[in-house]
């Protein structure tokens, strides 16, 4: 891609992020996250309605009776954007791509954290950390992010989202609000995912499309996997093989959900052709309602 149609579509999400994350984002992203941002200051009796996941259990031992604790926001918090960037996410069965729906989530995002005068930084991955951007603040930072998304270009296409997970466990040493971003085309990662939510912040935005869930009859039709670099036949018209497809994808589906559930990590879902503010809002309102 030419540099000057680089910078048209990043000025593009730029306008359409900041527009969002000015008029709709930025109080429920506040709101729905400050909480993990927070620092211990002192103790004070219990009182009827308070939270009693704040009790401090060895003040409430010492003196018989319930204490809790007393928070300062933080003024500023860390987000981590992981962004899947392997082959199966250049792909949409309708207006857009996966990677084109990623892109303006992450960037929604972004500048929903820098109005909360957050840092940001991201980690893309395939199969391997395939480049990491520390938190910084500032829109020239965002930007760059931006671009990067558009632009960037992995040495793999293959997907490990352990590998991604265990790097934000490692890399981030203080506890930063991290966002999955990915299609999960992926397994194995249900203890990389526990670690990784039991230290930060991790919420998943699950990118889906409707091929990724079903077939329709089309025929003989020549399908061809970026991430195992092959093409084979498929008969969509066979009832079996349409079911079967659609069989697997809802065990995959159930997989994933009972992953999550275990990890404790909060996760949304879009799909591609459909709007992104409706299930990213109520990811946001669902972690206020909890706090």
């Amino acid at each position: 891609m030419e540099t000057s149609d680089i910078l048209k579509k990043v000025r593009k999400i730029e306008i359409k992020s900041r527009g969002l994350s000015n008029q709709i984002f930025s109080g429920q992203y506040h709101s729905a996250f400050k909480g993990r941002g927070m620092a211990f200051s002192e103790v004070r009796e219990y009182q009827y309605g308070d939270d009693i996941r704040n009790i401090d259990w060895n003040v409430t031992a010492r003196f018989n009776h319930p204490y809790i604790k007393i928070f300062d926001e933080e003024r500023e918090l860390t987000v981590t954007l992981l962004i899947d960037v392997s082959g199966s996410n250049e792909f949409g069965s309708r207006q857009w791509l996966k990677e084109e729906m990623m892109t303006e989530i992450a960037a929604v995002l972004a500048f929903s954290a820098i109005q909360n005068n957050d840092k940001v930084g991201v980690i893309f991955f395939s199969d391997k950390v395939e480049k990491f951007i520390p938190p910084k603040k500032g829109l020239s930072h965002i930007l760059r992010i931006i671009r990067e998304l558009i632009d960037f270009k992995p040495e793999s296409q293959k997907t490990n989202i352990s590998e991604a997970l265990r790097f934000l466990t490692n890399a981030m040493k203080k506890r930063c609000t991290a966002f999955l971003i990915s299609d999960f085309m992926d397994s194995g990662f249900e203890d990389a995912l526990r670690i990784a939510g039991n230290k930060h912040d991790l919420a998943a935005l699950h990118i889906i499309d409707e091929r990724d869930l079903s077939i329709p009859d089309m025929g003989l039709v020549r399908m061809y996997s970026k991430e195992a670099n092959k093409a084979i036949w498929v008969d969509t018209s066979s009832r079996a093989v349409r079911n079967d497809y659609a069989a697997y994808a809802e065990s995959r589906m159930k997989m994933l959900e009972l992953a999550f559930r275990k990890s404790g990590v909060d996760v949304a879902r879009f799909r591609t052709g459909q709007d992104y503010v409706k299930p990213l809002l109520g990811l946001f309102k669902a972690r206020e309602s909890r706090r």
